[in-house]
C-alpha cells in the first residue's frame, strides 16, 4: 500500500474524546448523551471516510510522536485496521442507544462515570484498529484495559470489585508478562516494530524461538480469551449489559483476536509461518477453547454467563483461522470479527432488553417469554442462527470460508471439528428460543400481553439483528477489505 500523510487517522481515534469533557461537567444527562451520541456519529464517519483511500491503495498515516527508534507512536489505516473500525464505531452508535434505554430503564447510579468511560474504551478500541506499529498497539491495548475497569465494577459491590480485580489480573499481567517482553525481543531482533515489513525474523533466530515468541503473543493477548486465560470474561458478567455488549462485541475480546491477526499478518508474516508450520500452534488453541467452551456454554443456566462461554467459543474461530495461514481461513477468521459482533451483541441486547423487562437471567425461568415480547426473542432467534452458522445470517458466510480454508489442505479432521463446535451451538442456543414460542400453558412462565422493552433498547436489537442478515447478501465491503488484509 502506498503511504499517505493523513490528519484523518488521529482525528478518527480522537474524535470520540469530545464526549469525555462535556459528559463529566454536565449534569444534564440528555447534554451529555447529545455530546456522546455526536461523537460516535463523527468518529464512525470519519473512519468510513477513509474506506475510498484504502480501497484505491492507500495507506493514510500520522505520526504524533518518535519515542522509540523504529517505533513512533504512528498511525496508518489499512484494510484489516479499517475492518475492524467500522464495525467497533458503527457498533458504539447502536450501543449508546440502547444503553440509554437499559440505564435509564433501571434507574442505575453514575451514569455520567458510565458513558464517559464507554467513549474512552472505544477512543482505545480504534487507537488500537488504526496503530501502526507493535509499540502503538500495546499502548492502546493496555489503555483500553483500564479503561474498561471502572465499567467492569460499575455496581461497586463485593462481586464487582472482585471480578474486576480478576480482570486486571488476567489482561494486564498476561500482556506486561508476555507480550512486553516478546515484543523486546522482537525490537532488538528485527530493528522495527511496524506491521509494514512482516517475516523479519526469518534466519535471525531459530524455529523453535519462533514458536515461543507467536506463544507468548497468542496467550499474553488474554482479551482473545484462549483457554486457560479465558477465566475473566464470564467473570465480568458482572456489569451491566452494555459492558456485556462492549466487552463481547464491540471493543474488548474483538481486540485481543484482532491483536493475534496482526501479530500473524503483521510481525511473523504468513509465509515465515507457514515453512515452520507454526500455525499448528494457533490451531490447537483455538481447537482445544472452541469445544471446552461450548460444553460448558452447554451446563449455564445463566443467559449472560451461557453468552459469555459462547463468546469464549466463538473467538477462537478467529484465531482458528489465522492458524490455517491460507487465502480462505484467513478471510474467513476476519469476516467472522464482522458476524460476531452483530450477532453477540444481538444476543446480549436481548438479554438486557429481558432483564429490563422482567428481571428474569436464568434460561429455566424464560419458556413463554415470546410470546410475551416476541420481537426481542425474534431477534435472538436470529442472531443465533447467525452464531450457529446458518444461512441466510453473516455466521454462515464466516463459518463457510473456515471450512473450506480446512479443505483445501485437506485437514478433514479440522473440518469436522468446525461442525461438531456448530453443532455444540445450536444445541446451546435453539432451546431457548423454542421455549421461549413453543411450550404449553402449563409451562410458560410468561403470560399476559406483549411488552417489549423501552424503544431505546428493542430498536437497537431488531437493527442488529437484521443487519446479520443483510451481511450475508452483501457483505462485498468487509470481504474486499478482508481480502486485501491478507494480500494473498
Amino acid at each position: 500500500m502506498e503511504t499517505v500523510a493523513s490528519l484523518t487517522p488521529v482525528l478518527a481515534v480522537a474524535a470520540s474524546l469530545i464526549a469525555v469533557p462535556t459528559g463529566l461537567s454536565s449534569r444534564s444527562g440528555n447534554l451529555r448523551e447529545a455530546w456522546t451520541f455526536l461523537a460516535a456519529g463523527l468518529t464512525f464517519c470519519l473512519v468510513a471516510s477513509m474506506v475510498p483511500s484504502v480501497l484505491a491503495g492507500q495507506a493514510p498515516t500520522f505520526t504524533i510522536a518518535d519515542v522509540i527508534p523504529g517505533a513512533p507512536i504512528q498511525f496508518r489505516v489499512d484494510a484489516l485496521g479499517l475492518l475492524f473500525a467500522l464495525v467497533s464505531s458503527f457498533l458504539w452508535i447502536v450501543t449508546e442507544a440502547y444503553a440509554i434505554g437499559y440505564m435509564r430503564g433501571l434507574n442505575e447510579h453514575a451514569q455520567t462515570r458510565f458513558f464517559t468511560f464507554f467513549s474512552l474504551s472505544i477512543f482505545s478500541a480504534v487507537g488500537v484498529a488504526f496503530s501502526a506499529n507493535l509499540f502503538t498497539m500495546y499502548l492502546f491495548y493496555e489503555l483500553l484495559s483500564f479503561a474498561t475497569y471502572p465499567l467492569v465494577t460499575h455496581k461497586q459491590d463485593a462481586e464487582s470489585r472482585t471480578s474486576g480485580r480478576k480482570y486486571l489480573t488476567n489482561i494486564v499481567g498476561t500482556s506486561i508478562g508476555l507480550v512486553l517482553p516478546a515484543m523486546i525481543v522482537v525490537a532488538s531482533l528485527t530493528g522495527t516494530l511496524d506491521f509494514a515489513h512482516p517475516g523479519g525474523l526469518a534466519g535471525k533466530v531459530g524455529n523453535v524461538w519462533i514458536w515461543i515468541l507467536l506463544a507468548m503473543f497468542v496467550f499474553g493477548f488474554a482479551k482473545a480469551a484462549l483457554m486457560p486465560f479465558h477465566s475473566w470474561l464470564p467473570a465480568a458478567m458482572v456489569a451491566p449489559t452494555p459492558v456485556s455488549a462492549l466487552l463481547h462485541a464491540v471493543a474488548v475480546v474483538k481486540v485481543g483476536a484482532f491483536c493475534i491477526l496482526r501479530i500473524v499478518t503483521g510481525v511473523f508474516g504468513v509465509d515465515l509461518l507457514r515453512s515452520i508450520g507454526a500455525g499448528q500452534l494457533l490451531i490447537a488453541a483455538a481447537a482445544v477453547t472452541m469445544i471446552l467452551a461450548s460444553c460448558i456454554a452447554l451446563t449455564q443456566d445463566g443467559l449472560k454467563r451461557r453468552l459469555a462461554y459462547s463468546t469464549v467459543a466463538q473467538l477462537a474461530y478467529i484465531v482458528f483461522g489465522a492458524g490455517l495461514l491460507n487465502a480462505w481461513g484467513l478471510t474467513g477468521g476476519i469476516f467472522h470479527i464482522v458476524a460476531h459482533a452483530f450477532g453477540k451483541i444481538t444476543l446480549f441486547f436481548c438479554a438486557g432488553a429481558i432483564y429490563v423487562t422482567t428481571h428474569e437471567t436464568k434460561i429455566s425461568r424464560m419458556a413463554g417469554i415470546g410470546r410475551r415480547m416476541p420481537l426481542t426473542m425474534l431477534a435472538f432467534f436470529i442472531a443465533s442462527l447467525s452464531i450457529i452458522g446458518i444461512p441466510p445470517t453473516a455466521g454462515f458466510l464466516s463459518k463457510w470460508y473456515l471450512l473450506n480454508g480446512c479443505l483445501s489442505d485437506g485437514r478433514w479432521v479440522l473440518a469436522c471439528l468446525l461442525v461438531v463446535s456448530s453443532m455444540l451451538n445450536a444445541a446451546y442456543f435453539l432451546p431457548i428460543a423454542y421455549k421461549a414460542f413453543f411450550c404449553t400453558d402449563e409451562e410458560a412462565l410468561h403470560s399476559g400481553p406483549v411488552r417489549e422493552a423501552p424503544l431505546f433498547c428493542l430498536i437497537p436489537l431488531c437493527l442488529t439483528a437484521v443487519i446479520s442478515v443483510a451481511l450475508f447478501f452483501y457483505p462485498d465491503i468487509f470481504l474486499e477489505l478482508a481480502h486485501r488484509a491478507i494480500g494473498m
